[in-house]
């Protein structure tokens, strides 16, 4: 009997599923991901509020209601729900929320930029020194550990302290502190992922080193980094206001919310409410990023 070719596409057997392509797979995990992040409503508020904040300090000019740095001592701390002065004055008669909207800018950017940072130079440390593994592993994170025995807030002032104040010095004090934070995080990650037999199927294979840390490793340790340096920008804010508030962050006549905290502690028993809200802005901002993270990690925990 002769065997004839048709065109027909291949029957499934009932009961089988054909396998997704690795891009697929990756495609319907994200959606899953987003599908579960967008379900959780306090993430979700948070991550609204946070949107609200960045669009607020990128359009600043065409939202301040005032001049930030335009000042009048015959309207030095005027309270709450002035007149043309809806959250009052500072010490120095200026706009209370047009500084608070133009200190967003700065505050957000001190507390993002080193993580950015510290992310990209933290994880490829981590990932060589878990995937190289031995001598290396054990050079890389022990010099490490020298930064990360010192408590955070130590470290950025000992470091912002010996290089002067200034933005830039207090971006790259922070982005100091936080590289050994993130790059343990993801040796962690890279040296249980290594042990895997797809990784050893990989090397059998003749791939170089470079393509399977590209191809096989970091799909699996940037969404693990990634999660927990979300985590850290809100202790990043809170250490560059803490910078401001000493004198070795932004310097004055910026607006930068810590830097306002430290401006406004003479006025704290003339008009507390006023002299509080820099603080609370930190404060909310902090927590937004925090259960932000904390929403992004129960989401890509499909186990749960």
């Amino acid at each position: 009997m002769s065997l004839t070719v048709s065109n027909q596409l291949p029957v499934v057997p009932p009961g089988t599923v054909e396998p997704l392509s690795p891009q697929a797979a990756s495609a319907g995990y994200w959606l899953s991901v987003w599908q579960r992040l967008r379900r959780d409503r306090v993430a979700m508020a948070c991550a609204t509020l946070l949107l609200l904040l960045v669009l607020a300090a990128v359009f600043a000019p065409w939202v301040a209601p005032a001049n930030p740095f335009k000042t009048s001592m015959l309207r030095r701390l005027l309270p709450v729900g002035s007149v043309g002065y809806w959250l009052g004055t500072d010490e120095l008669g200026r706009d209370l929320l047009s500084r608070l909207i133009y200190g967003g800018r700065l505050s957000l950017v001190m507390g993002i930029v080193p993580v950015v940072l510290a992310f990209v130079i933290g994880t490829s440390i981590g990932v060589t020194a878990g995937f190289l593994g031995g001598k290396v592993n054990m050079a890389v994170m022990r010099t490490l550990d020298v930064f990360y025995a010192f408590p955070s807030v130590l470290l950025a002032v000992a470091i912002s302290g010996a290089m002067g104040p200034g933005m830039s010095n207090s971006l790259m004090a922070l982005t100091i502190v936080f590289i050994p934070q993130i790059a343990r995080v993801a040796e962690s990650v890279t040296t249980q992922v290594a042990k895997l037999d797809y990784i050893e199927a990989a090397r059998m294979s003749g791939a170089s080193a470079l393509t399977i840390i590209r191809v096989q490793v970091l799909g699996n340790v940037l969404g693990p980094v990634f999660v927990y340096a979300t985590g850290l920008i809100s202790v990043c804010m809170i250490l560059a206001s803490g910078l401001s508030f000493l004198g070795l962050g932004v310097r004055p006549p910026e607006a930068e919310w810590g830097l306002m905290l430290n401006t406004l502690r003479s006025a704290i028993f003339n008009n507390p409410v006023v002299a509080a809200l820099p603080g609370a802005m930190i404060f909310v901002t902090s927590i937004c990023f925090n259960l932000l993270a904390d929403g992004i990690r129960s989401a890509m925990d499909l186990r749960r």
